[in-house]
């Protein structure tokens, strides 16, 4: 089997290298399952609910949770999408709203001029999320293991967390009558060299997410699924947070080849900007819930 796995490696190895073979002729195709876990403690009245009221919930959901993604890439360029044909058929109005604004659209990545691009539709509106690649501090592991027929390597990072805290926006309407009280409780006293007092705002504490990388460098291309990237070899399972994408399929160098392009339509933002979008709407649809007029935030 080592001996087998090496031969492989060699050909693509020299196949890549090769003068006939150039980045933009080398394409190839990674299929990812992602899982996502939920506390539904976290929910509102989720600490209220059943153990059975759970389950029931989390099946709901569940096709929003579990999901196959295509990531098609070169040695430059990536595009990272859920897979069409294996999503869930959509049935009736509510999961159509909440299916197409909170699954996260087609992501572009460009290693060469470090652009992440990620097309995506929010409530009607079409976005394009765009920020310049930040590399990820890697710390590379010697610990191994096997993921199909390819051997892995380990590597460990940590970023700040970028995503919107969606059980902080579903507190936020239990809080309206203790605002005082809690702007109050952010602030600290702080002598000053005369001998008085102020009060001074005290720092959010940054949360951090521990990311955990499997990389393979028998597929010697710095591409990964989503926003991750970075490594001497394909990613083919990354954990960070709640979520875990693990692939199950490779082809290298398909018969039909896709197009890889950066999206070009849709109102320009930074992921902060969108997130913030995110958080007002949701904000709107909370304060709006029971009431017969629903009001649309205007972006």
């Amino acid at each position: 089997m080592t001996s087998a796995i090496s031969k492989f490696s060699i050909l693509i190895f020299v196949a890549l290298l090769s003068g006939t073979v150039t980045a933009q002729d080398f394409q190839g195709k990674a299929y990812y399952f992602s899982k996502t876990t939920m506390d539904m403690s976290r929910w509102g009245r989720g600490r209220q609910m059943t153990e059975a009221q759970k389950k029931q919930m989390a099946d709901r959901m569940k096709q929003w949770l579990e999901k196959t993604y295509i990531l098609t890439f070169n040695q430059e360029e990536s595009m990272f999408k859920e897979d069409e044909k294996l999503a869930a058929p959509v049935g009736g109005r509510g999961q159509s709203v909440w299916g197409s604004s909170f699954s996260a659209g087609p992501q572009y990545k460009n290693i060469k001029t470090k652009t992440f691009i990620q097309d995506q539709e929010f409530f009607g509106k079409q976005f394009l999320i765009k920020e310049e690649m930040q590399p990820l501090q890697w710390k590379m592991g010697s610990e191994t293991k096997q993921i199909g027929q390819y051997t892995c390597f380990k590597a460990t990072a940590s970023r700040p967390a970028s995503e919107v805290n969606w059980a902080r926006i579903e507190r936020r309407r239990n809080r309206n009558n203790s605002n005082a009280k809690k702007k109050n409780d952010s602030l600290k006293a702080v002598n000053v060299a005369d001998g008085t007092a102020v009060e001074k705002p005290v720092k959010e504490e940054v949360k951090m997410v521990e990311i955990v990388a499997w990389y393979s460098p028998q597929i010697p291309v710095s591409q990964g699924p989503g926003e991750y990237w970075g490594l001497p070899g394909l990613i083919l399972e990354v954990s960070a947070g709640n979520v875990t994408m693990l692939c199950s399929k490779i082809i290298i160098n398909p018969q039909e080849k896709a197009k890889i392009e950066a999206p070009e339509k849709g109102k320009v933002v930074t992921k902060k900007e969108y997130n913030t979008i995110i958080t007002g709407k949701m904000q709107e649809l909370r304060d709006n819930r029971g009431r017969s007029s629903g009001r649309r935030r205007n972006f």
